[in-house]
């Protein structure tokens, strides 16, 4: 018996593809109040750039700003093979009200189905499939294979120590195994043996013979087949006498089945792999040697810290063994509970654990950093609770961490090697530069061990701030050629190329360097520099490079940081602030309104500009100079009111859990209470 869910609409031969039907659907779309973008160039690649280009088409058509809209970017469009066939989930963005939106979209084309996420997520676009009795496709419909192994692949539960799957049904798991029978194919195999292994299911037989081609395939590479994160584990699991010579081969990134798998040897590895400074390895090294050597968490945590530190493993290494001794020593969040309350017992233990004598000095330094932001958090979550003893402890807790803290942090900053947006996430508090910051800051330029993001950041913030000087040129001096000039995307970001910051000091100190550099952007390769080199005539500016730089913003040329270029060095050359140069452009012919207005809050602060090119709203310092361009009684009411509808569009009261680093239940009341102040202006915009 065959169920019908919907219709199996795997293309034949001389039919319209996917993306053809989806594209012919979403022109019909669109009226009163709703309007859909145009399908994705590789211009609109994030939900930010969809917000944009939505800006843009409604000044450009006439459309009223508050027109709910649609799109999906060019991520999304990932989702489509070359030939338009549909290879997985089309997700759909959105921005206005969430119930025009879903009525707009509707359930989508023919032979589609559209899944609506709520107000917090996008709308999903899949194809309809069929399936039998037991739930299962024809193995020939790709579709339905995508769908059902998409089902059994979703976690029941996650968390920090394990990941659980609901059982497979009987029928389910033989038609699993009965895909991986057969010869052996590696490119087919690796969406199936998943399934099976996170139910540890998969048989010897079949992960000898996944090995022997594995090997055989993927000699002296065989991180490159994605199916090993199954096939390892598996291998551990049945003590398959090659699992170590695999792991070993396999290296850091196996940490984590390693240490599922404590035993002396994975420890060996393990320890080897975090002497380097690989998190993953580091917390791995962690639960291994507490399971097998030392029950107490903290001594254990103590013992490998020490050991880190003689061996001169890299700073973070210390910030990895931390989380892996908080995960052991606390619970999971319990997401029942507002979100300060649910991680209130890991954000104790970071402060605890900053001021814990049994543990070295590096690792409560690793503590006293993640804990920066939280204490006021955990003030707010003790006084919530109803043991008033462990109310008194938590409180006395943060104040030995304060009494602490500014020793434990001096001469310390962030790791400048991760994730850019966590740097992003921590640039308000570099609004203002330290002496320590400083040193910091010019000792990361002189490091050659700094990589081109982490040169970006400190030389951003010194040349801002005013506090770039000769010596950090010199120290740079011999790696721009080889360095700096390789291209590195700062769109989402507060920094700009660290290229253009060291041409911009060169040509401010008058140093011989800057006729070389300018001689290099003059070059017409390589192509990533043209979208940015006139970003360096703020540096020793001109009236000249003036002119240039808005010939270029009023012939309507992509904006990567031009006009608030313009302003900056505008303002420096007219020896007055830059928010009056930014608001004389309001209504200025030629200037779109969208980069005019991030651009007025991004020189709120003229020692510290915000370079990222649209107004992020998950952001402390976007949120900071959104007020204070809102308040500023010298500003125009246009420019005051431009600063007033960033600030009510900004995540801090519609979306404060999103907000980096997390806010206190206050901050968010105290937003709230200055929203509400200004009520009236806010309806009379």
């Amino acid at each position: 018996m065959v169920f019908l869910v919907g219709l199996n609409t795997n293309r034949p031969a001389g039919q319209q593809s996917d993306l053809s039907r989806i594209k012919a659907w979403w022109r019909t779309l669109g009226g009163d109040r709703f309007a859909v973008l145009p399908p994705p160039t590789r211009g609109r690649y994030t939900q930010s750039d969809g917000h944009e280009d939505a800006a843009e088409m409604f000044a450009t058509r006439g459309i009223a700003t508050d027109t709910s809209f649609a799109y999906w970017h060019w991520q999304s469009h990932d989702a489509f093979a070359r030939s338009g066939e549909l290879t997985g989930v089309l997700y759909l963005h959105w921005g206005g009200d969430h119930a025009t939106v879903a009525a707009g979209l509707g359930e989508g084309p023919p032979g589609y189905r559209i899944v609506d996420n709520g107000p917090r997520g996008a709308f999903q676009l899949d194809r309809v499939t069929v399936v039998d009795a037991d739930g299962l496709p024809d193995p020939e419909d790709t579709a339905g294979v995508r769908q059902f192994l998409a089902r059994v692949g979703e976690p029941r539960s996650r968390s920090t120590r394990a990941t659980e799957y609901d059982p497979l049904t009987a029928a389910e798991e033989r038609w699993l195994h009965d895909r991986l029978s057969g010869p052996v194919d590696l490119d087919a195999a690796v969406r199936f043996t998943a399934p099976l292994e996170h139910r540890r299911a998969l048989t010897p037989d079949e992960t000898a013979r996944l090995l022997s081609a594995w090997r055989e395939t993927y000699a002296g590479r065989l991180a490159t087949w994605r199916g090993w994160r199954s096939v390892l584990p598996a291998l551990l699991r049945q003590e398959h006498p090659e699992a170590w010579e695999v792991a070993a081969e396999l290296g850091a990134d196996a940490a984590y089945a390693l240490a599922a798998h404590p035993s002396p040897h994975s420890l060996e590895l393990l320890r080897a792999w975090a002497l380097t400074g690989d998190d993953g390895a580091v917390r791995g090294w962690f639960r291994a040697h507490h399971a097998l050597r030392e029950p107490d968490p903290v001594r254990a945590a103590a013992t490998l810290s020490e050991e880190l530190t003689a061996r001169t493993a890299p700073e973070t290494a210390q910030t990895g063994l931390l989380r892996a001794l908080r995960e052991a020593v606390t619970d999971e969040p319990d997401t029942r509970r507002s979100p300060a309350d649910a991680f209130f017992p890991q954000l104790l233990a970071t402060i605890r654990f900053a001021t814990d004598d049994r543990l070295p000095r590096p690792l409560r330094v690793a503590a006293a950093k993640a804990a920066t932001d939280t204490a006021d958090r955990v003030r707010e979550a003790a006084g919530r609770l109803t043991d008033t003893a462990a109310a008194a402890e938590a409180l006395a807790a943060v104040e030995r961490y304060e009494t602490a803290r500014d020793d434990l942090l001096a001469g310390t900053g962030p790791d400048l090697t991760g994730y850019e947006g966590g740097l992003g996430d921590i640039y308000h508090r570099y609004r203002a530069l330290t002496p320590s910051d400083v040193q910091w800051l010019r000792d990361r330029l002189a490091d050659p061990s700094t990589g081109v993001q982490g040169i970006a950041f400190c030389l951003e913030l010194l040349h801002a701030h005013g506090e770039a000087a000769e010596a950090d040129l010199v120290a740079l001096l011999p790696r721009w050629k080889k360095e700096l000039t390789k291209q590195y995307r700062t769109t989402y970001t507060e920094w700009r190329h660290p290229l253009v910051t060291l041409t911009c000091l060169a040509q401010d100190l008058g140093h011989p360097a800057a006729e070389t550099m300018l001689a290099w952007w003059a070059k017409p390769k390589p192509l990533w520099k043209e979208p940015v080199r006139l970003l360096t005539h703020l540096g020793a500016p001109d009236e000249a490079k003036a002119a240039e730089l808005w010939e270029f913003i009023v012939s309507g040329g992509h904006d990567t940081g031009h006009l608030m270029t313009w302003v900056l060095l505008r303002a420096r050359l007219d020896g007055t602030h830059p928010l009056h140069i930014a608001e004389r452009l309001i209504d200025e012919p030629g200037i779109r309104p969208y980069v005019l207005h991030r651009v007025l809050i991004g020189v709120a602060d003229p020692a510290q500009p915000l370079w990222h090119y649209a107004i992020d709203p998950r952001s402390h310092s976007w949120w900071h100079r959104a007020q204070e361009v809102a308040d500023d009684e010298r500003l125009s009411a246009e420019a005051r009111a431009i600063g007033m509808k960033a600030a009510r569009e900004h995540y801090v009261t519609r979306h404060p859990d999103q907000v980096r680093p997390a806010l206190t239940e206050g901050e968010v009341k105290t937003a709230h209470a200055w929203l509400e102040a200004r009520a009236d202006r806010t309806a009379a915009d």
